[in-house]
């Protein structure tokens, strides 16, 4: 019992120091990683599992990854149901940039420099700093942006334009399967997705690829092998 309890709690102690130095290295996407931080991540990875097999002996090192497992699933349940704990463990959101002016004691206590925020600027198809009221470093290490209000597209709305509803279009057929419980949510039947081929000029199901059901009432239909005459190539 005692070798049961000293597994569970060597896993814990590793679970406990795995959870701190991550939150010390900081919110970084795995894109923006340097090759040291990466290094230094499998590094202690390596080190804790080699803790962990070497102070665990026989079939009950198998205990750790279960515990792992649990405790990882309780902390998420965790910051589920506590706004301290959830910002304990994944922190909050930071502005970096406000009225496009960049808050340099707010980059420095994320450790977040000037390259990796011009890259994610780029990346967002802003290359001129004067354009963005605000910038947010998200807790999961994206950049979040606002452009100031002449910078930002012009949509309908803005133009006093009627436009129509565009929601999500439903799978009838998928793989050459009529997918029956979709036409009954739309208040269809057989017969009208039948007489929807034949117009198109399709006799057998089996061939259709997918055929989708668009909010305003036409039906998409893609047949299998069926290709373009011409296709286009990335490639040079």
């Amino acid at each position: 019992m005692l070798e049961y309890l000293e597994a569970i709690w060597r896993t814990l102690v590793v679970f406990v120091i795995l959870a701190i130095l991550t939150r010390l290295i900081g919110r970084k996407l795995l894109s923006q990683i340097t090759f040291f931080e990466f290094v230094t991540g499998i590094s202690i990875g390596t080190i804790t599992g080699a803790y962990i097999v070497n102070e665990i002996r026989g079939n009950l090192v198998l205990i750790s990854p279960v515990v792992l497992a649990i405790l990882t699933v309780i902390l998420s349940y965790s910051t589920l149901k506590s706004l301290k704990i959830r910002k304990i463990v994944e922190g909050e959101p930071v502005i970096v940039i406000q009225n496009g002016k960049i808050l340099e004691k707010n980059m420095l206590k994320l450790r977040y420099n000037l390259d990796q925020l011009e890259i994610q600027l780029r990346d967002k198809g802003i290359f001129d700093l004067s354009e963005v009221e605000f910038a947010i470093l998200e807790p999961t290490g994206r950049l979040s942006v606002l452009k100031k209000t002449p910078f930002l597209p012009v949509t309908p709305k803005d133009l006093n334009l009627s436009t129509t509803y565009k929601g999500l279009a439903t799978e009838i057929i998928k793989d050459g399967d009529i997918l029956e419980q979709n036409l009954k949510q739309n208040n269809l039947d057989f017969a009208w997705l039948y007489n929807h081929l034949r117009r198109m000029k399709v006799n057998d199901v089996s061939k259709v690829m997918l055929a989708l059901l668009n909010t305003d009432g036409s039906l998409y239909v893609d047949l299998k092998g069926e290709e373009p005459k011409y296709t286009q190539k990335v490639e040079d």
